[in-house]
């Protein structure tokens, strides 16, 4: 495997890594089943895209990304929390009515980002710098949230929902907070994405879900998930670890179409290797 492919890998494996953390929020300390992803990553990269084709500054573009998908997160809760819909379905939902939405949006189904200034350059240890600053922009403040009052009043919900009832903690507000923060995660993701390709098409989000999944789980398998340390290692490492598998695979001579039958194979064998040990 070429110096090049493994680099792209680590590139890559960052803006993934960022999505595993939004999978990781709801999954692991919510105990729901969200699948937001597939909508508000996409949702992301399409606010991205729009305003710095409009001649807004990507570095300003980012934000508002994050608070556009961050409120798709808050919709599917208030659709799970209000009209008891499973949180799932809830999920499809959204991810379903956003394809409409960024259509809408950008006005064609892609758009061309090569002579707009945009956030990544041509040196590409540069571009990880800066996709690393804002990975742990996002992460530690989190993790240092997890270890106050609110952060322990947040995991109860996911650890014992009945039992933080009883505490006085609403389940709502912290489920509300979480998809939020899940939700921005996939929106700063899919601005990152858009900015370092220089070009934005509507199905970028198609098994999104599956690829930040099969990273949690690989980085899982590693480290465990037993300590909220090793909850926050797991989807960098993961990330890391499944781009590299997917370059090798590559490089190998699997065709890139056969790679989401990969991804699947690969989450099916984490899972059953848990269940065997």
């Amino acid at each position: 495997m070429s110096t090049d492919l493994i680099v792209n890998g680590l590139q890559q494996g960052l803006i993934l890594a960022i999505i595993a953390y939004g999978i990781m929020v709801p999954f692991r300390f919510l105990d729901f089943a969200d699948l937001t992803a597939d909508g508000a990553y996409p949702l992301g990269g399409t606010i991205c895209a729009v305003c710095v084709s409009a001649g807004i500054h990507p570095a300003t573009a980012i934000p508002i990304s994050m608070i556009c998908a961050g409120i798709m997160g808050i919709c599917t809760a208030f659709i799970y929390l209000r009209l008891q819909i499973n949180s799932m379905l809830a999920g499809v939902i959204l991810s379903t009515m956003a394809y409409s939405v960024n259509l809408r949006i950008m006005g064609k189904p892609n758009i061309a980002l090569f002579d707009c200034g945009v956030l990544f350059g041509e040196n590409i240890l540069v571009n990880m710098l800066i996709t690393t600053a804002l990975l742990v922009g996002c992460v530690a403040p989190f993790g240092v949230f997890l270890r106050t009052d609110f952060g322990l009043r947040f995991r109860s919900v996911g650890l014992n929902p009945n039992l933080a009832k009883l505490q006085g903690i609403s389940i709502e507000k912290y489920t509300i907070f979480g998809l939020f923060i899940a939700g921005s995660m996939f929106g700063l993701a899919g601005s990152l994405i858009v900015q370092l390709q220089s070009y934005m098409d509507v199905g970028i989000g198609v098994g999104i879900l599956i690829h930040g999944l099969a990273s949690l789980m690989i980085g899982e398998a590693i480290v465990g998930n037993g300590t909220l340390n090793r909850q926050l290692v797991a989807p960098l490492l993961g990330a890391l670890v499944y781009q590299q598998i997917q370059g090798v695979s590559l490089s190998f001579g699997l065709a890139p179409s056969d790679l989401k039958f990969f991804t699947g194979t690969i989450v099916l064998t984490v899972i059953a290797l848990k269940k065997w040990r």
